[in-house]
């Protein structure tokens, strides 16, 4: 059964169709890449399903739920978490006041002084930074991570709402490719664990292959392609629209399936 349904999907702007009639389906414990070159109505349709872009057309369902017309602190409060390309964390608070500021806002509680808000459910919050490996850094001003950290800390701060749907745009945007298996690693463990689903945009492919349940192709706003990495690496249309003609995935699949091999290998550990 499908926790996440979107129907007909369309957004416009200016007489221009970025978003042209999607339909797909997302289920609990899977992870659903997005792709597609600049320009295909990724950014659009992930924000009609957070919220921040109303549909003008079509219908996204969470768990039978419609979200459209939704705002985002709604769909966040129905189980719905979101990182960005960019990640977003105050950089002036240290790790665990970042995520209990996420509890505070979930549980919809206002605190007058800093003082009290730092209180928060401060074991909620540890074992949240616990999850994404943040624990030991906890009481350590965000300013002073390395990148590949704060994305860790800004996972933990999507999960504080309890999330059965996580979106995540260009998770690895920035990353070294060391820090980029690393973090996806990580979240295939939280989306086995936890049993949420994620859907996700990336441009690097070998990050896509490698993680990935199922694949959706955009180009110019209309969905060309869905299914499974393999299905996806040997569809000419997709090849098309990536490359023109004369390549192929291949080369990117196959280094793919070895970063995938590794790590569960090493989850079975």
């Amino acid at each position: 059964m499908s926790l996440l349904r979107v129907t007909n999907l369309g957004k416009s702007f200016g007489g221009v169709k970025a978003v042209d009639g999607i339909t797909f389906a997302l289920a609990a414990g899977e992870l659903l890449a997005l792709i597609g070159p600049n320009g295909a109505g990724k950014s659009t349709t992930f924000n009609m399903v957070n919220g921040q872009l109303k549909a003008d057309q079509g219908s996204i369902l969470l768990d039978g739920q419609e979200l459209v017309g939704r705002k985002p602190r709604e769909i966040w409060r129905q189980g719905v978490g979101r990182t960005f390309q960019i990640a977003e964390t105050f950089a002036s608070l240290t790790v665990i006041e970042n995520v209990q500021m996420a509890l505070l806002s979930h549980d919809g509680k206002l605190f007058s002084t800093w003082r009290r808000a730092a209180d928060h459910r401060r074991e909620d919050a540890l074992a949240l930074l616990d999850q994404v490996g943040m624990k030991s850094q906890a009481d350590r001003p965000c300013s002073v991570l390395a990148y590949g950290d704060v994305k860790r800390v800004e996972l933990a701060i999507a999960m504080a709402n309890s999330p059965k749907l996580l979106l995540m745009d260009e998770p690895t945007a920035g990353m070294a490719p060391k820090e980029r298996n690393s973090l996806m690693a990580l979240t295939k463990q939280l989306v086995i664990d936890r049993g949420m689903a994620v859907l996700f945009t990336e441009h690097s492919m070998d990050v896509v292959f490698a993680y990935a349940d199922r694949m959706i192709v955009l180009a110019r706003g209309r969905l060309i392609a869905q299914g499974k990495p393999l299905e996806i690496r040997d569809d000419l249309k997709v090849q098309e629209v990536y490359f023109g003609s004369g390549k192929t995935f291949e080369k990117i699949a196959q280094k793919a399936a070895q970063v995938n091999a590794a790590v569960n290998k090493e989850m079975s550990a």
